[in-house]
Protein backbone atom coordinates (compact mmCIF):
# COMPACT_ATOMS: atom_id res chain seq x y z
CA UNK A 1 0.00 0.00 0.00
CA UNK A 2 1.56 3.53 -1.10
CA UNK A 3 2.33 5.82 1.32
CA UNK A 4 2.07 9.58 1.87
CA UNK A 5 3.91 11.78 3.77
CA UNK A 6 2.34 15.29 5.02
CA UNK A 7 3.22 17.94 6.94
CA UNK A 8 0.78 20.32 8.50
CA UNK A 9 2.00 24.47 8.12
CA UNK A 10 0.75 27.88 9.71
CA UNK A 11 0.27 30.82 11.57
CA UNK A 12 -0.20 29.76 16.00
CA UNK A 13 -3.82 28.80 16.09
CA UNK A 14 -4.97 28.21 12.72
CA UNK A 15 -5.86 24.72 14.17
CA UNK A 16 -3.17 22.27 12.87
CA UNK A 17 -3.30 20.00 16.13
CA UNK A 18 -7.45 20.00 15.76
CA UNK A 19 -7.19 19.42 11.84
CA UNK A 20 -4.95 15.87 12.67
CA UNK A 21 -6.88 15.05 15.43
CA UNK A 22 -10.22 15.14 13.98
CA UNK A 23 -8.34 13.22 10.92
CA UNK A 24 -7.24 10.17 13.64
CA UNK A 25 -10.48 10.69 14.51
CA UNK A 26 -12.80 10.35 11.56
CA UNK A 27 -10.72 7.39 10.48
CA UNK A 28 -11.37 5.80 13.28
CA UNK A 29 -7.32 5.36 14.09
CA UNK A 30 -7.53 6.55 18.04
CA UNK A 31 -7.52 3.84 20.52
CA UNK A 32 -10.45 3.84 23.42
CA UNK A 33 -8.51 4.80 25.88
CA UNK A 34 -6.39 7.81 24.08
CA UNK A 35 -9.83 9.23 23.52
CA UNK A 36 -10.88 8.62 26.94
CA UNK A 37 -7.75 10.67 28.12
CA UNK A 38 -7.89 13.44 25.74
CA UNK A 39 -11.96 13.45 27.04
CA UNK A 40 -10.43 13.52 30.72
CA UNK A 41 -7.89 16.28 29.77
CA UNK A 42 -10.35 18.37 28.11
CA UNK A 43 -13.06 18.46 31.17
CA UNK A 44 -9.71 19.33 33.38
CA UNK A 45 -8.68 22.12 31.45
CA UNK A 46 -12.77 23.26 31.42
CA UNK A 47 -13.38 22.64 27.21
CA UNK A 48 -16.96 22.93 26.49
CA UNK A 49 -15.72 20.08 23.65
CA UNK A 50 -13.06 17.10 23.45
CA UNK A 51 -9.97 19.00 22.50
CA UNK A 52 -8.80 16.72 19.75
CA UNK A 53 -5.37 18.75 19.40
CA UNK A 54 -4.78 17.16 22.62
CA UNK A 55 -4.07 13.82 20.33
CA UNK A 56 -0.71 15.88 19.30
CA UNK A 57 0.20 18.11 21.46
CA UNK A 58 1.83 16.02 23.83
CA UNK A 59 4.22 18.01 26.00
CA UNK A 60 3.24 19.39 29.00
CA UNK A 61 3.81 22.92 27.98
CA UNK A 62 2.08 22.41 24.49
CA UNK A 63 -1.00 21.24 26.72
CA UNK A 64 -0.70 24.29 29.34
CA UNK A 65 0.32 27.03 26.58
CA UNK A 66 -2.27 25.57 23.96
CA UNK A 67 0.60 25.33 21.58
CA UNK A 68 2.48 23.14 19.69
CA UNK A 69 6.45 23.30 19.62
CA UNK A 70 7.62 19.69 18.80
CA UNK A 71 7.04 17.95 15.97
CA UNK A 72 4.53 15.06 16.44
CA UNK A 73 4.11 12.57 14.26
CA UNK A 74 0.90 10.35 13.60
CA UNK A 75 0.05 7.74 11.56
CA UNK A 76 -3.07 6.24 10.28
CA UNK A 77 -4.51 4.85 7.61
CA UNK A 78 -7.51 4.16 4.67
CA UNK A 79 -8.27 1.26 2.87
CA UNK A 80 -6.21 3.31 -0.21
CA UNK A 81 -3.61 4.81 1.39
CA UNK A 82 -1.17 4.92 4.41
CA UNK A 83 -0.24 8.29 6.26
CA UNK A 84 2.63 9.57 8.31
CA UNK A 85 1.66 13.55 9.69
CA UNK A 86 4.05 15.81 10.76
CA UNK A 87 2.52 18.07 13.15
CA UNK A 88 4.23 21.25 12.89
CA UNK A 89 4.58 24.59 15.42
CA UNK A 90 3.40 28.21 14.34
CA UNK A 91 5.81 30.10 16.37
CA UNK A 92 8.74 31.94 14.47
CA UNK A 93 10.74 31.06 16.89
CA UNK A 94 9.75 27.05 15.80
CA UNK A 95 10.55 27.72 12.18
CA UNK A 96 13.24 25.36 12.42
CA UNK A 97 10.72 22.46 13.73
CA UNK A 98 8.70 23.46 10.46
CA UNK A 99 11.79 22.80 8.30
CA UNK A 100 12.46 19.38 9.97
CA UNK A 101 8.92 18.40 9.48
CA UNK A 102 8.44 19.24 5.99
CA UNK A 103 12.18 18.45 4.47
CA UNK A 104 10.92 14.74 3.96
CA UNK A 105 7.11 15.79 3.04
CA UNK A 106 5.06 14.77 0.27
CA UNK A 107 2.86 17.27 0.87
CA UNK A 108 2.28 20.53 2.91
CA UNK A 109 -1.45 21.23 4.64
CA UNK A 110 -1.58 24.95 4.54
CA UNK A 111 -3.47 26.19 7.03
CA UNK A 112 -5.25 29.77 7.67
CA UNK A 113 -7.63 31.22 10.13
CA UNK A 114 -11.08 32.32 7.60
CA UNK A 115 -11.00 35.61 10.37
CA UNK A 116 -7.51 36.35 10.52
CA UNK A 117 -6.67 35.72 6.37
CA UNK A 118 -3.30 35.10 5.28
CA UNK A 119 -0.56 36.02 7.94
CA UNK A 120 3.19 36.53 7.95
CA UNK A 121 3.73 32.94 9.27
CA UNK A 122 1.34 31.42 6.75
CA UNK A 123 3.16 32.92 4.06
CA UNK A 124 6.79 32.37 5.22
CA UNK A 125 5.13 27.98 5.34
CA UNK A 126 4.49 28.50 1.88
CA UNK A 127 7.57 29.97 1.02
CA UNK A 128 9.53 27.13 3.01
CA UNK A 129 7.50 24.33 1.56
CA UNK A 130 8.29 25.78 -2.08
CA UNK A 131 12.21 25.56 -1.02
CA UNK A 132 12.15 22.55 0.32
CA UNK A 133 10.58 21.49 -2.78
CA UNK A 134 7.01 19.62 -1.60
CA UNK A 135 5.93 18.45 -4.37
CA UNK A 136 2.13 19.31 -3.47
CA UNK A 137 0.40 22.18 -1.29
CA UNK A 138 -3.33 22.50 -0.32
CA UNK A 139 -4.44 25.56 1.68
CA UNK A 140 -7.24 24.98 4.38
CA UNK A 141 -8.81 27.69 5.23
CA UNK A 142 -10.13 26.82 8.67
CA UNK A 143 -12.60 27.79 10.83
CA UNK A 144 -15.47 28.64 8.23
CA UNK A 145 -17.76 27.86 10.74
CA UNK A 146 -16.83 31.27 12.79
CA UNK A 147 -17.17 33.08 9.72
CA UNK A 148 -20.88 31.77 8.88
CA UNK A 149 -19.56 29.62 6.10
CA UNK A 150 -18.72 32.59 3.78
CA UNK A 151 -18.06 31.70 0.35
CA UNK A 152 -16.59 34.83 -0.17
CA UNK A 153 -14.84 34.77 2.37
CA UNK A 154 -13.10 31.85 0.97
CA UNK A 155 -12.93 32.80 -2.65
CA UNK A 156 -11.13 36.03 -1.15
CA UNK A 157 -8.08 34.06 0.74
CA UNK A 158 -7.78 31.64 -1.94
CA UNK A 159 -7.47 34.40 -4.57
CA UNK A 160 -5.13 35.89 -2.24
CA UNK A 161 -2.71 33.15 -1.88
CA UNK A 162 -2.97 32.07 -5.75
CA UNK A 163 -1.49 35.40 -5.87
CA UNK A 164 1.78 34.93 -3.71
CA UNK A 165 1.40 31.15 -4.90
CA UNK A 166 2.42 32.08 -8.24
CA UNK A 167 5.57 33.80 -7.23
CA UNK A 168 6.92 30.65 -5.76
CA UNK A 169 7.69 27.04 -7.68
CA UNK A 170 4.49 25.12 -6.90
CA UNK A 171 3.79 22.23 -9.12
CA UNK A 172 0.37 21.37 -7.38
CA UNK A 173 -2.37 23.13 -5.53
CA UNK A 174 -5.84 22.52 -4.08
CA UNK A 175 -8.10 25.00 -1.66
CA UNK A 176 -10.36 23.43 0.54
CA UNK A 177 -12.47 25.27 2.93
CA UNK A 178 -12.96 23.16 6.34
CA UNK A 179 -14.17 23.51 9.94
CA UNK A 180 -11.34 21.37 11.71
CA UNK A 181 -13.47 21.48 14.96
CA UNK A 182 -16.47 19.98 13.36
CA UNK A 183 -15.13 17.76 10.57
CA UNK A 184 -16.85 19.19 7.83
CA UNK A 185 -14.80 19.20 4.33
CA UNK A 186 -12.41 16.72 6.05
CA UNK A 187 -14.42 13.38 5.60
CA UNK A 188 -17.97 13.98 5.32
CA UNK A 189 -19.16 17.23 2.91
CA UNK A 190 -20.48 20.20 4.65
CA UNK A 191 -23.89 20.63 4.35
CA UNK A 192 -23.59 24.47 5.52
CA UNK A 193 -20.96 24.62 2.37
CA UNK A 194 -23.26 23.88 -0.49
CA UNK A 195 -21.63 25.93 -2.69
CA UNK A 196 -18.01 24.35 -2.65
CA UNK A 197 -17.99 21.29 -5.04
CA UNK A 198 -14.44 20.25 -4.87
CA UNK A 199 -12.90 17.32 -3.03
CA UNK A 200 -13.04 16.32 0.56
CA UNK A 201 -9.71 16.83 2.44
CA UNK A 202 -9.26 12.75 2.92
CA UNK A 203 -10.44 11.90 -0.68
CA UNK A 204 -7.67 14.33 -2.24
CA UNK A 205 -5.22 12.66 0.51
CA UNK A 206 -6.01 9.39 -0.98
CA UNK A 207 -6.04 10.21 -4.89
CA UNK A 208 -3.31 12.76 -4.71
CA UNK A 209 -0.88 11.57 -7.25
CA UNK A 210 2.66 10.97 -5.62
CA UNK A 211 4.38 7.66 -7.47
CA UNK A 212 6.07 10.35 -9.97
CA UNK A 213 7.46 12.68 -7.54
CA UNK A 214 10.28 10.11 -7.14
CA UNK A 215 13.44 9.86 -8.96
CA UNK A 216 13.69 7.05 -10.75
CA UNK A 217 16.39 7.71 -13.29
CA UNK A 218 19.84 9.04 -11.23
CA UNK A 219 20.52 5.83 -9.26
CA UNK A 220 22.10 7.24 -5.86
CA UNK A 221 23.18 5.19 -3.61
CA UNK A 222 25.35 6.42 -0.50
CA UNK A 223 27.10 3.66 1.59
CA UNK A 224 26.49 3.52 5.07
CA UNK A 225 28.32 0.35 6.00
CA UNK A 226 29.95 -2.28 4.52
CA UNK A 227 28.49 -5.97 5.58
CA UNK A 228 30.99 -8.85 6.27
CA UNK A 229 29.63 -11.62 8.61
CA UNK A 230 31.99 -13.43 10.78
CA UNK A 231 30.89 -17.03 9.95
CA UNK A 232 32.32 -19.80 8.02
CA UNK A 233 29.16 -20.23 6.16
CA UNK A 234 29.59 -16.44 4.69
CA UNK A 235 33.25 -16.38 4.57
CA UNK A 236 33.13 -14.48 1.62
CA UNK A 237 30.07 -12.50 1.44
CA UNK A 238 30.49 -8.79 1.03
CA UNK A 239 27.83 -6.30 0.41
CA UNK A 240 27.67 -2.63 0.66
CA UNK A 241 24.43 -1.66 2.63
CA UNK A 242 22.55 1.96 2.37
CA UNK A 243 19.28 3.39 1.69
CA UNK A 244 18.35 3.67 -1.70
CA UNK A 245 17.81 7.55 -2.63
CA UNK A 246 16.85 7.47 -6.34
CA UNK A 247 16.74 4.98 -9.21
CA UNK A 248 15.97 1.22 -9.48
CA UNK A 249 18.97 -1.19 -8.97
CA UNK A 250 19.11 -4.68 -10.28
CA UNK A 251 21.53 -7.82 -10.21
CA UNK A 252 23.16 -7.39 -13.94
CA UNK A 253 23.35 -3.45 -13.50
CA UNK A 254 26.71 -1.86 -14.78
CA UNK A 255 27.81 0.30 -11.84
CA UNK A 256 30.53 2.98 -10.92
CA UNK A 257 31.46 3.78 -7.15
CA UNK A 258 32.56 6.90 -6.22
CA UNK A 259 35.02 8.63 -5.73
CA UNK A 260 37.34 5.90 -6.94
CA UNK A 261 35.43 6.02 -10.25
CA UNK A 262 35.92 2.50 -10.87
CA UNK A 263 32.86 0.07 -12.33
CA UNK A 264 31.50 -3.28 -12.12
CA UNK A 265 28.73 -5.25 -12.07
CA UNK A 266 25.74 -6.10 -9.29
CA UNK A 267 25.60 -9.41 -8.82
CA UNK A 268 23.03 -9.46 -6.13
CA UNK A 269 20.66 -6.97 -4.46
CA UNK A 270 19.46 -7.99 -0.80
CA UNK A 271 16.68 -6.69 1.04
CA UNK A 272 16.13 -8.04 4.58
CA UNK A 273 19.03 -10.49 4.42
CA UNK A 274 16.79 -12.08 1.16
CA UNK A 275 17.62 -11.54 -2.53
CA UNK A 276 15.23 -9.21 -4.46
CA UNK A 277 14.86 -8.53 -8.53
CA UNK A 278 15.22 -4.59 -8.24
CA UNK A 279 14.84 -2.24 -5.47
CA UNK A 280 14.24 1.43 -5.66
CA UNK A 281 13.27 4.64 -3.06
CA UNK A 282 13.33 4.41 -0.21
CA UNK A 283 14.45 0.89 0.33
CA UNK A 284 17.55 0.10 2.73
CA UNK A 285 19.41 -2.74 0.86
CA UNK A 286 22.52 -4.62 0.33
CA UNK A 287 24.86 -4.74 -2.93
CA UNK A 288 27.34 -7.06 -3.75
CA UNK A 289 29.43 -6.34 -6.79
CA UNK A 290 31.21 -9.36 -8.51
CA UNK A 291 34.67 -7.00 -8.75
CA UNK A 292 36.28 -6.62 -5.51
CA UNK A 293 36.51 -2.88 -5.04
CA UNK A 294 37.43 -0.82 -2.17
CA UNK A 295 34.66 0.51 -1.10
CA UNK A 296 33.75 2.03 2.76
CA UNK A 297 31.18 4.21 4.43
CA UNK A 298 30.35 7.68 2.49
CA UNK A 299 30.99 6.69 -0.95
CA UNK A 300 28.30 6.56 -3.69
CA UNK A 301 27.19 3.90 -6.04
CA UNK A 302 25.69 5.28 -9.15
CA UNK A 303 25.72 4.46 -12.69
CA UNK A 304 28.40 4.53 -14.79
CA UNK A 305 27.24 7.26 -17.89
CA UNK A 306 24.50 9.36 -14.93
CA UNK A 307 27.24 10.32 -11.94
CA UNK A 308 26.45 13.08 -9.79
CA UNK A 309 28.57 16.03 -9.84
CA UNK A 310 31.49 16.22 -7.68
CA UNK A 311 32.85 18.79 -5.91
CA UNK A 312 33.97 20.61 -2.97
CA UNK A 313 32.52 24.16 -3.77
CA UNK A 314 28.62 24.12 -3.02
CA UNK A 315 25.81 27.08 -3.74
CA UNK A 316 23.44 26.33 -1.84
CA UNK A 317 19.71 28.25 0.02
CA UNK A 318 20.38 28.12 3.86
CA UNK A 319 18.03 28.27 6.57
CA UNK A 320 19.81 29.08 10.26
CA UNK A 321 18.60 26.96 12.91
CA UNK A 322 20.65 28.99 16.09
CA UNK A 323 20.45 31.97 17.96
CA UNK A 324 24.28 32.59 17.00
CA UNK A 325 24.79 33.98 14.69
CA UNK A 326 26.11 33.00 11.39
CA UNK A 327 28.84 35.07 9.90
CA UNK A 328 31.25 34.33 6.63
CA UNK A 329 34.16 32.66 7.86
CA UNK A 330 32.50 30.45 10.00
CA UNK A 331 33.59 26.96 10.05
CA UNK A 332 31.16 23.73 10.90
CA UNK A 333 30.69 20.28 10.20
CA UNK A 334 28.81 19.23 7.10
CA UNK A 335 26.94 15.81 6.80
CA UNK A 336 25.56 14.87 3.04
CA UNK A 337 24.05 11.76 2.95
CA UNK A 338 26.47 9.05 4.77
CA UNK A 339 29.64 11.46 4.32
CA UNK A 340 30.47 14.07 6.87
CA UNK A 341 33.42 16.11 6.42
CA UNK A 342 34.75 19.87 7.42
CA UNK A 343 33.40 22.98 5.84
CA UNK A 344 33.58 26.83 5.49
CA UNK A 345 30.92 29.74 4.75
CA UNK A 346 32.93 31.72 2.21
CA UNK A 347 30.29 34.17 1.02
CA UNK A 348 26.63 35.57 2.66
CA UNK A 349 25.21 36.04 -0.87
CA UNK A 350 21.59 37.44 0.40
CA UNK A 351 18.97 37.09 2.65
CA UNK A 352 15.17 36.39 1.80
CA UNK A 353 12.65 38.95 3.44
CA UNK A 354 9.71 35.85 3.60
CA UNK A 355 6.96 38.27 3.50
CA UNK A 356 7.70 39.76 -0.05
CA UNK A 357 10.19 37.42 -0.91
CA UNK A 358 13.07 40.44 -2.12
CA UNK A 359 16.24 39.76 -1.73
CA UNK A 360 18.36 41.63 0.74
CA UNK A 361 22.48 41.51 -0.28
CA UNK A 362 25.30 42.95 0.97
CA UNK A 363 24.28 41.41 4.70
CA UNK A 364 26.98 40.37 7.32
CA UNK A 365 25.10 37.73 8.91
CA UNK A 366 21.93 35.73 9.11
CA UNK A 367 20.04 35.18 12.32
CA UNK A 368 17.81 32.70 14.09
CA UNK A 369 14.95 31.13 11.34
CA UNK A 370 16.82 33.30 8.51
CA UNK A 371 16.78 32.00 4.83
CA UNK A 372 19.52 32.86 2.47
CA UNK A 373 21.86 31.86 -0.31
CA UNK A 374 25.77 31.06 1.14
CA UNK A 375 28.52 29.60 -0.41
CA UNK A 376 30.16 26.72 0.95
CA UNK A 377 33.64 25.16 0.52
CA UNK A 378 33.86 21.32 1.96
CA UNK A 379 37.30 19.93 3.43
CA UNK A 380 36.31 16.25 1.23
CA UNK A 381 34.55 16.47 -1.93
CA UNK A 382 30.95 15.37 -1.62
CA UNK A 383 28.60 13.40 -4.33
CA UNK A 384 25.78 15.63 -4.94
CA UNK A 385 22.82 16.89 -7.10
CA UNK A 386 20.78 20.18 -7.68
CA UNK A 387 18.28 19.87 -4.65
CA UNK A 388 15.37 20.24 -7.78
CA UNK A 389 16.44 17.32 -8.73
CA UNK A 390 17.15 15.13 -5.92
CA UNK A 391 16.09 16.12 -2.27
CA UNK A 392 17.85 13.53 -0.62
CA UNK A 393 21.51 13.78 -2.75
CA UNK A 394 20.80 17.72 -2.79
CA UNK A 395 20.41 18.49 0.69
CA UNK A 396 22.98 18.80 3.94
CA UNK A 397 22.94 19.85 7.78
CA UNK A 398 25.53 22.01 9.36
CA UNK A 399 26.46 21.13 12.86
CA UNK A 400 28.42 22.94 15.11
CA UNK A 401 31.60 21.16 16.35
CA UNK A 402 31.95 21.58 19.93
CA UNK A 403 27.96 21.34 20.84
CA UNK A 404 27.25 18.23 18.24
CA UNK A 405 24.31 20.71 17.43
CA UNK A 406 22.62 21.20 14.11
CA UNK A 407 22.46 25.18 13.27
CA UNK A 408 21.45 25.17 9.77
CA UNK A 409 19.98 22.80 6.71
CA UNK A 410 20.95 23.25 3.57
CA UNK A 411 19.59 22.59 0.11
CA UNK A 412 22.00 22.98 -2.97
CA UNK A 413 21.82 25.11 -6.23
CA UNK A 414 24.75 23.94 -7.82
Amino acid sequence: MEMLRLATAGAVDDGKSTLIGRLLFDTKSIFEDQLAAVERTSRSRGDEYVNLALLTDGLRAEREQGITIDVAYRYFSTPRRKFIIADTPGHVQYTRNMVTGASTANLALILVDARKGLSEQSRRHAFLSSLLRVPHLVLCVNKMDLVGYSQEVFERIRDEFRGFAARLEIADLACIPISALTGENLVTRSEKMSWYQGPLLLHHLEEVHIASDRNLIDLRLPVQTVIRPVSARHHDYRAFAGQLHAGVIRPGDEVAVLPAGFTSVVESVDLAGEPVAEAFPPMSIAVRLKEKLDVSRGDMICRARNQPTTGQDLDAQLCWMTTQPLKPGGRYLLKHTTRTTKAIVKELVYRFDVTTLHRQEGIESMGLNDIGRVTIRTALPLFFDEYRRNRSTGSFILIDEASNHTVAAGMIDG
